[in-house]
This record gives C-alpha cells, sequence and structure tokens, in this order.
C-alpha cells in the first residue's frame, strides 16, 4: 500500500493515513477482506512513529472501515454502509455548502462538485 503524505500539511499525518485509506477503500484499489500493513511496517514505510500509524488504524477501526484479529492482521472490513454516516457529517456539510454559497458558487455548481468528489475525482 503506497500512501502519499505531506508533512508540510497543517492536516495530521494519522488523518492522512485514514483519509488516504478511505479513498483507496471507495476507488476499489482496496478490496473488502484484504489485507493492511502491520502497524510497525506501515511506520517504516512511510517514516512515521508506529503511534501515528496505530492512531489511524485505531481511529478506522472505530469507524467500520477496518478490523483487527491478532492472528490475520488488519484487514478491510466490508462496506459500513449508508447508516454509518447517518447525521455525522450533516454540520460540516452545511458549513461547505454555506461557504460555497458565499463564494458565489450556484446550487448546480456546488451539486456537480459534490459529484465529481463522490466519483473520485477530487
Amino acid at each position: 500500500m503506497l500512501l502519499r503524505l505531506d508533512m508540510a500539511s497543517k492536516l495530521p499525518i494519522y488523518m492522512q493515513i485514514r483519509n488516504q485509506v478511505v479513498l483507496g477503500i471507495a476507488a476499489g484499489e482496496l478490496a473488502p477482506g484484504e489485507k493492511l500493513p502491520a502497524i510497525r511496517a506501515l511506520a517504516e514505510q512511510c517514516g512515521v512513529n508506529m503511534m501515528t500509524v496505530s492512531k489511524a488504524y485505531s481511529l478506522l477501526r472505530q469507524e467500520g472501515y477496518i478490523t483487527t484479529d491478532r492472528r490475520g492482521g488488519t484487514v478491510v472490513a466490508g462496506s459500513p454502509g449508508a447508516g454509518a454516516l447517518s447525521g455525522k457529517y450533516d454540520a460540516a456539510l452545511r458549513i461547505i455548502a454555506a461557504e460555497a454559497r458565499l463564494a458565489g458558487m450556484d446550487e448546480d455548481e456546488f451539486a456537480a462538485l459534490c459529484r465529481e468528489a463522490y466519483k473520485g475525482g477530487a
């Protein structure tokens, strides 16, 4: 698994790892049941602390994207489904939509941008 991390970004490294795994699952690059690297191996590959990867994996596990078995390692879980998002991002999406409206973007432009991001074009 190849991750592109931006060490100069304001987004914490653990969130970058989390986001890249979620994007990989959504794009079909990581299939349900696919084994992910061990924490130590991914930390070495990325050049980050093991606790950083551990925090990312813990968040992904809480969100239902991965499962961990002591014998089987860490694997991509089945899709958590739409119910997992119910209400989770409502406030954030409302703010993004309000900022888009204030920036002069009309509803059709915003919907097109959302469709592009949904398809993985963002």
